[in-house]
């Protein structure tokens, strides 16, 4: 392990890996090309960031860093930005966060400076290439996290589009939380002989969560909610609409519920307070779209409400991975009006959910007297949410990863090594 990298951790108190970590940063340390599935909320952040600070320490030119992380969303920019800059013993200026919806300036100011690594939304990156403010020719490890929600918000092309202009002996670690063909094919075309490993959901903390489905017609669907929010102190809502998340904000403020509406509408600097506003504790709810619903990282979150039922199973994972984070317990509800039955119970046939569609349960949505059964979180008593969690790169102080040497490279100019631990298949 790279000594600052081993400090920064010991620094945090991280000390034991979880199993997408341990399978991934021994191969990712050696120079080879991973790909890593796995479920949100599994540690995937340092299983990548571990490798990018490791790498060994150079003068970057202007506009030309050797790292480079992929994302789907600007939280998540943010997020891995904070995560990375922690493993860098807070330099924050040797990581640059690259994403739309904020001024271009500073962002062209942090480049010009010369950073190690860069964390982009594709869109953004694109266009600050086109202007000339960075290159990508001497970018030797890429990293594509959450490649199947990139795919899914239509960033395969400007994926490709990048991936070419990178150095052609970049080693590439790309993680999923699902394999779909879009992502096996960036794999094939962009991945040297890639290890692959899987790591199943039943290794994660899913099983800390406890699924609801009631059934809701649409008129009662704002006061069940408000009901849950009460009793549990704090939830995200998901809708399936950006109109329909700022309605139903605006319903649960009417109903005494503090609540904010967090999707791709909203400029970033309202996404950020919002989010800031949540991580706090000030807001009780948090109503979201599913474009942002993996990019939002907020630990001790006691419940999940899928106000519209999610698309697909995918979709479902993705939204209720927002709770029963850390090794904390959490409640997944889901309102099920009658002519979303059908679809749901989908879902619940591709994810072995077993749950029923049943009436609103009084113990789990209601509370004495009118009041709360539980009082807001206090994110004073909960783990910082700055600081890298294993699971998702905030929160807990348990886990890390394991010491392993530092990368090597071969004849070729390519990263090589032998593997270590047991290979998967994907």
């Amino acid at each position: 392990m790279h000594a600052p990298v081993a400090a920064c951790l010991d620094a945090l108190g991280i000390t034991e890996p979880l199993p997408i970590q341990r399978a991934t940063i021994a191969d990712a340390l050696a120079g080879r090309d991973v790909c890593g599935q796995a479920p949100t909320g599994s540690g995937k952040t340092l299983a990548f960031a571990i490798p990018l600070v490791a790498q060994p320490a150079q003068r970057n030119k202007p506009g030309m860093p050797r790292g480079l992380v992929l994302v789907p969303t600007r939280e998540l920019a943010e997020q891995v930005h904070k995560v990375v800059s922690s493993l860098y013993g807070g330099q924050a200026r040797r990581v640059a966060a690259i994403y739309g919806g904020v001024a271009y300036g500073p962002q062209r100011a942090a480049l010009r400076r010369g950073v190690d690594v860069v964390v982009a939304c594709p869109g953004r990156l694109e266009d600050l290439i086109e202007q000339g403010a960075i290159r990508l020719d001497e970018v030797e490890l890429v990293v594509l996290d959450e490649a199947d929600r990139m795919v899914d918000m239509g960033f395969l092309k400007p994926v490709r589009r990048i991936l070419d202009q990178t150095s052609p002996d970049r080693q590439v670690l790309l993680f999923s939380a699902t394999m779909g063909r879009e992502v096996e094919a960036i794999s094939r075309n962009y991945q040297h002989d890639p290890r692959r490993y899987v790591i199943a959901a039943e290794q994660t903390d899913m099983e800390a969560v406890t699924h609801h489905f009631w059934k809701v017609e649409h008129p009662e669907r704002v006061a069940v909610t408000a009901n849950l929010i009460k009793r549990h102190g704090q939830a995200f809502v998901f809708c399936r609409t950006k109109h329909g998340a700022d309605r139903v904000a605006r319903q649960l403020r009417t109903a005494g519920v503090t609540a904010d509406a967090i999707h791709g509408d909203r400029t970033q600097a309202q996404r950020a307070r919002a989010l800031a506003s949540f991580s706090s504790g000030k807001t009780h709810a948090l109503v979201a779209t599913d474009v942002v619903a993996r990019g939002i990282h907020v630990d001790a979150v006691p419940c999940v409400v899928h106000f519209d039922p999610p698309d697909g199973p995918e979709a479902y994972v993705h939204r209720s991975g927002r709770t029963g984070r850390a090794g904390l317990t959490g409640t997944v509800v889901s309102l099920v009006a009658s002519d979303r039955q059908k679809d749901v119970r989908t879902i619940q046939r591709a994810l072995g959910l077993q749950s029923t569609i049943e009436p609103p349960s009084m113990e789990v949505a209601s509370w004495p007297s009118g009041q709360p059964a539980t009082k807001p979180v206090k994110r004073s008593d909960t783990p910082s949410h700055h600081a890298p969690n294993p699971r998702n790169g905030r929160g807990t102080r348990r886990n890390g990863p394991p010491a392993h040497g530092r990368p090597q490279r071969n004849g070729r100019g390519r990263r090589g090594g032998a593997p270590a631990g047991k290979q998967r298949s994907a």
